[in-house]
């Protein structure tokens, strides 16, 4: 039952990746825009994420509880010495969602809405950049986990292992593999007379992307940081990093002739690739901290409780994922049966 609940922490997390990601690209997007593509751009965002946003949050939820419930002591350290960026990655979110709310259903429309539009999109950015920087600080080696608060200061203990060059570049890498998958999706979505502008976006963003992926590895590599030399030496990693790098050949092509169902899955598989390379060239040991790499396998709980959560968890799935893949049809989320030619798409 163990590996089930692992099974679903890792799809709840690709989910999130995946579908939160291009949920907060969208705002990247946004702000990143010229004035006149801004407007145009708020009113797709609405249009495409408007009924499915709150969803998209459901798979971090559950990342959270699996952890709190079934990996108490992996749990802690997160909580504990990274508390501040996540304490950031909440505030993001809620600062995000509340602005998404007033500007598209406040009764009133005033110049307060220019502060909403401004809220959101500089949320959409903080929030993955921090969550980044927050995955970047458990694979750094820089977490100082320690009982005798005397030794070390504040900044040593709760600072310096997220904030660092290595983390920062992880942080900006996901803020732009958010923006890639939220160009990618808008393609299918905006108005013919849009299309190539969210075109040109996920070229861009396509390039950022492998640059930024380019720099974590040398910044991580020039750095000894051990997830890094271990991702580089493990024929695992490699090959999965070689088949993503070998889909972006056609991936850049889809996304030149707009094809709104073969770039989506090809953006989608090569989130898949990096994901599984980055997680499991390490696994089990998912924390690694500055005196030595926890294997989360070590910190799960009783038997009894992993039973539990896994049935739970089954259920759950169960009658969640069926509403969930409903909803997304019913707004036209999911392009699968639709025709991919670059006359209709």
């Amino acid at each position: 039952m163990l590996y089930v609940v692992l099974f679903f922490l890792m799809v709840s997390l690709l989910l999130y990746v995946l579908l939160a990601g291009a949920d907060f690209g969208a705002g990247i997007i946004e702000l990143v825009s010229s004035k006149k593509s801004k407007s145009i751009t708020k009113k797709t965002v609405y249009r495409v994420i408007g009924p499915v946003w709150e969803a998209n949050h459901i798979w971090i939820i559950i990342i959270v509880v699996i952890l709190w419930v079934g990996f108490p002591e992996f749990y802690n350290v997160l909580v504990i010495y990274l508390h501040i960026p996540l304490t950031l990655v909440l505030l993001g979110i809620t600062l995000r969602g509340v602005s998404f709310v007033f500007r598209h259903y406040d009764a009133f429309k005033d110049r307060t809405h220019v502060l909403y539009d401004w809220m959101f999109r500089v949320s959409s950015f903080v929030t993955p950049f921090f969550l980044g920087m927050t995955f970047g600080a458990t694979v750094s080696g820089k977490i100082n986990i320690t009982n005798d608060y005397s030794d070390l200061s504040f900044f040593d203990i709760f600072v310096a292992s997220w904030l660092n060059g290595f983390s920062v570049l992880v942080g900006l890498f996901f803020a732009s593999l958010c923006a890639f998958l939220a160009a990618v999706l808008l393609i299918g979505e905006a108005e013919a007379a849009e299309r190539k502008r969210y075109v040109r976006k996920a070229q861009i963003a396509n390039v950022v992307v492998i640059t930024m992926g380019f720099l974590v590895l040398s910044s991580g590599f020039i750095n000894d940081i051990t997830f890094v030399t271990g991702f580089v030496n493990n024929p695992y990693a490699v090959g999965l990093v070689a088949l993503s790098a070998i889909l972006i050949l056609p991936l850049t092509r889809s996304i030149k002739n707009a094809k709104k169902v073969k770039s989506r899955t090809l953006a989608g598989m090569q989130v898949v690739l990096i994901l599984l390379a980055a997680l499991g060239s390490h696994y089990p040991n998912l924390l690694m901290t500055s005196g030595s790499e926890i294997s989360i396998l070590d910190t799960a709980t009783t038997d009894s409780v992993i039973n539990v959560l896994g049935i739970s968890l089954i259920i759950g799935g169960a009658i969640i994922l069926p509403g969930l893949f409903h909803l997304f049809k019913s707004f036209k989320m999911i392009k699968v049966l639709d025709k991919d030619n670059s006359e209709e798409s």
